[in-house]
């Protein structure tokens, strides 16, 4: 981890999955132990026991500084070949996706990708691991039971981040990893900021999604009028990032991201239960749509039946006109 890029601070999927492995351990009657890589980042580690960690086991390593599969995955294996956890748990990012394979293959062990769902078989105690199968058309349960560490890479925002025990109290633990630079094929040369904005949805309080009701990708920029004027961002449906209304970052649904947010807008969206697998955990959701008989409606804590281009820009005069009379009070 870069320190300074990252101005020591934790992908919200990493807190995610200490709450999770909090109740996957007390299940098993287990601890929770942490592995924090990086460089000069031992003032997280406070962090991560108020999240849930009974322990956190600290790789500090120049040429883990930045990110490389070479080097993160020998750092991983040896500590796992040291200390023969029964679990490992990666978030499901885009540094994760291509971790976790490299260090399953190299522990001889199974991985069950882009996880939805964990928990654990009352009788066997195995860790059960759910996640979309055949395109998003049923949800698949995976169990490993001849080998170890049962490992899992956990999608985005399918869990809720714990609440933060400040009085809680662990244990730091340093385990020191040789690593040299030999020991890294590929070599980072220069590290270029992109001018490109990068939205990650599944951090986002409000969001703004658009599906194949909305006919056309024009549409999506009234859209994310209503996204500006609310402070959120923009996303759809899986029908509309296959329409190319939209990109592929900012599809909700079971074959894109699970999101949580405070205020979930549905426009045009029908409510197949593959998108409302990756919505329905939002804390408010208003959906708009001529069809009062749609799915999503049924999952609404405010159900608009109505065409979305009449609906839409109303909404925008009203919140436009409440935020004036806001400024003049």
């Amino acid at each position: 981890m870069d320190t300074k890029r990252y101005a020591l601070s934790f992908l919200k999927v990493s807190l995610e999955l200490l709450g999770k492995a909090r109740e996957i351990a007390d299940k098993l009657d287990g601890e929770v132990v942490a592995v924090l890589l990086g460089y000069e980042v031992d003032k997280l580690t406070d962090t991560l026991i108020h999240h849930g960690a009974d322990r956190v086991i600290l790789i500090d390593n120049i040429n883990l500084k930045h990110y490389t599969t070479d080097a993160y995955t020998k750092a991983i294996c040896e500590l796992a070949n040291e200390k023969k956890p029964e679990i490992i748990f990666i978030g499901a990012t885009y540094i994760g996706r291509d971790l976790g394979p490299r260090v399953a293959a190299r522990l001889k062990t199974g991985l069950t990708a882009d996880c939805t769902g964990l928990d654990v078989d009352d009788e066997t105690k195995n860790l059960l691991m759910t996640r979309p199968a055949f395109g998003g058309n049923i949800m698949a349960t995976i169990e490993c039971p001849n080998h170890r560490p049962q490992m899992s890479t956990v999608r985005p925002g399918v869990f809720n981040v714990p609440c933060a025990d400040y009085a809680r109290k662990g244990e730091v633990e340093r385990f020191n990893v040789d690593i040299k630079e030999d020991d890294i094929k590929v070599k980072i040369e220069e590290i270029v900021k992109s001018m490109k904005e990068k939205i990650d949805i599944t951090e986002a309080d409000i969001i703004v999604a658009g599906g194949r009701g909305v006919g056309n990708k024009e549409g999506f920029n009234l859209l994310k009028e209503l996204a500006d004027v609310l402070g959120g961002i923009v996303a759809g449906s899986r029908a509309a990032v296959d329409s190319g209304w939209i990109e592929k970052d900012r599809q909700v649904g079971q074959t894109g991201k699970t999101v949580r947010p405070k205020l979930y807008i549905a426009c045009g969206i029908s409510g197949a239960i593959q998108h409302l697998a990756g919505m329905q955990e939002s804390e408010y959701i208003v959906a708009i749509n001529k069809d009062g008989d749609a799915p999503i409606m049924s999952v609404a804590d405010l159900a608009i039946v109505g065409d979305l281009y009449k609906v839409v820009p109303e909404l925008i005069n009203e919140i436009k006109a409440y935020k004036q009379s806001c400024e003049v009070m």
